[in-house]
């Protein structure tokens, strides 16, 4: 499945991949990355330096998975998971009711006013919209000044001896592997397509720079397929 990166019919069409795959959408992640996304999430919310009573905003929540690690790291932060699939928030509070703040929002115009959150961290949300800057500076908007955001995304991986493996992986393993689980090839067949036409980690670290963050910086985990990054607002 291709998507027309930037289009306004990409977000319609993301949301309607995320609904499908909604119920098995975490067993997907761990089955892809060999359990190895729950590390990275880890490390994300590290990156994020939550003190004690922060409020956070964990923006594309999705089903959650940042928000519980979040609370896992601060029992005492205030986090609100934000997502504009509903279906994938439904499964969410479902599985789990440690998350107490759910909503509804889109990337692009945060229903927040300015300066609400220590910290936004977002799990694969980036790839997805259709316009990153935008969401890049709609997350310093709502950060307090010297607030911090991390990112935990998909990244184009540099040529090696590994790309080959890689490309098999991404172009074949997980579409099937996609089927067998949820039936859904062709959400499975986005994941490489989106992954491959998706800003290289370097091209997001400066598109973070543009946005108004210091003290930007990533590392690159997974033979170079995933990225994490993380900036600091300046002080105003």
């Amino acid at each position: 499945m291709k998507i027309e990166s930037g289009s306004v019919e990409k977000t319609a069409a993301v949301r309607e991949i995320f609904t499908r795959i909604a119920p098995r959408y975490d067993l997907m992640n761990r089955l892809m990355t060999g359990w190895q996304d729950i590390a990275w999430r880890r490390e994300a919310i590290s990156r994020a330096h939550l003190a004690p009573g922060a409020r956070i905003l964990d923006l594309g929540a999705g089903t959650g998975d940042l928000s519980r690690e979040a609370l896992r790291q601060q029992p005492d932060s205030f986090v609100v998971a934000a997502d504009f699939t509903l279906e994938m928030m439904r499964v969410g509070k479902s599985n789990s009711n440690t998350v107490p703040h759910w909503l509804a929002a889109d990337a692009l115009r945060l229903p927040f006013p300015d300066n609400q959150f220590d910290a936004v961290v977002s799990g694969f949300l980036l790839r997805n919209v259709r316009d990153v800057p935008q969401a890049l500076r709609e997350q310093r908007r709502v950060l307090r000044p010297c607030g911090w955001i991390a990112a935990l995304d998909t990244t184009r991986p540099g040529i090696s001896l590994l790309t080959p493996l890689i490309r098999l992986h991404m172009r074949y393993v997980i579409p099937l592997l996609g089927r067998l689980v949820t039936g859904h090839r062709d959400a499975y067949e986005y994941l490489p397509n989106s992954s491959e036409t998706f800003l290289s980690a370097e091209e997001l670290a400066k598109c973070m720079e543009e946005a108004g963050f210091e003290q930007v910086g990533y590392r690159r985990r997974n033979a170079g397929t995933i990225a994490i990054h993380w900036g600091q607002k300046r002080a105003e």
